[in-house]
């Protein structure tokens, strides 16, 4: 199949180069009832055919649909196995439906720079190991206990790491990447596309254990804050959602492998195990270290020039 090439000027007169991801959106087919197929599509893929593919793994390991019976191996692949479809649906909407190439998703460069890929990681991986973890420990040092069973962990690493990454990278393409573009064919506004996004984040997140655990401060600040509004915020500033991609991946893998907290969505026997979930020093310790996350993704680290925010007129292409 031939895309569009992602080079070149688009109807403004604009080199492309001076383009954001937003505005990769309307290079390809975008009107409206294109986006409602596809998301469709995606909902297809990820609600039907990824449950399908739980409900499999919910039997193969127990013969029976109870995820609560199942070992940490099989919790973990039940929730995680159905991300590739979710995967899927998004690719094949973005390309089939909308003709546009999927690398529009994360940028309008002719590639993605896993420099700031990885300056995001470094960035939220710093104040989420510093205050989320090392300084949880040090408020509650009862509630901890230490996972001595650590064979166990070497082998989950490569299992967690490979799902963690399709899990994240999905996420950031779907919420941050076609909900954002769709969105801005509406209106071109970035706090109705930040606040549109936290949104549609949050609200699938609703049914996560955590929510129920941790009530609405949980959810403002687990969901709708960090990961809705503000990974939403630095990729309308960076004009790509390399940065948000990173520090989600870091988010994730982290909490994962760290920390098994009762209540949470996704069981692994992490270094260390939680007797109870701290939703107030969860939601605390983020007001903490966004401004830290910040500093080090804006001072510390610099975007590169192909990154650098433009202006976000509309753009002529086929609709």
């Amino acid at each position: 199949m031939k895309f569009k090439a992602i080079t070149g000027k688009q109807g403004s007169g604009t080199d492309v180069k001076d383009a954001t991801y937003v505005e990769a959106a309307r290079w390809g087919k975008y009107r409206g009832w294109r986006y409602v197929l596809g998301l469709v599509v995606i909902l297809f893929a990820w609600l039907v055919v990824g449950t399908g593919a739980s409900v499999l793994v919910a039997f193969a390991f127990s013969g029976q649909m109870d995820y609560t019976v199942l070992a940490p191996f099989g919790k973990f692949l039940f929730v995680m196995v159905g991300f590739p479809f979710f995967l899927a649906g998004v690719l094949i909407a973005v390309t089939l439906i909308h003709r546009r190439h999927p690398l529009t998703l994360v940028t309008a460069q002719k590639k993605i720079s896993w420099h700031r890929v990885v300056q995001g990681f470094v960035a939220w991986s710093i104040p989420l190991c510093l205050i989320g973890v090392l300084g949880q420990y040090l408020f509650y040092p009862d509630t901890f206990s230490f996972n001595s069973d650590l064979a166990t962990f070497a082998l989950f690493i490569p299992l967690v790491l490979v799902f963690t990454a399709i899990q994240t990278t999905t996420e950031e393409l779907f919420f941050r990447g076609y909900i954002v573009q769709g969105a801005s064919v509406i209106w071109n506004n970035r706090i109705f596309l930040a606040i549109v996004s936290a949104v549609v984040f949050t609200l699938p997140h609703l049914l996560n254990p955590e929510a129920q655990a941790g009530g609405w401060l949980t959810v403002f600040s687990n969901y709708f804050l960090v990961p809705g509004l503000l990974w939403t915020v630095v990729s309308l500033i960076d004009g790509t959602t390399e940065l948000a991609i990173g520090v989600h991946f870091a988010n994730n893998i982290i909490g994962f492998l760290a920390i098994d907290a009762p209540g949470t969505a996704v069981t692994v026997p992490a270094l260390f195990t939680l007797s109870e979930f701290h939703a107030t020093y969860v939601a605390l310790s983020a007001l903490v270290i966004i401004p830290i996350f910040l500093a080090i993704a804006y001072k510390v680290f610099k975007r590169d020039e192909a990154s650098e925010l433009v202006s976000q007129s509309d753009r002529i292409g086929g609709r």
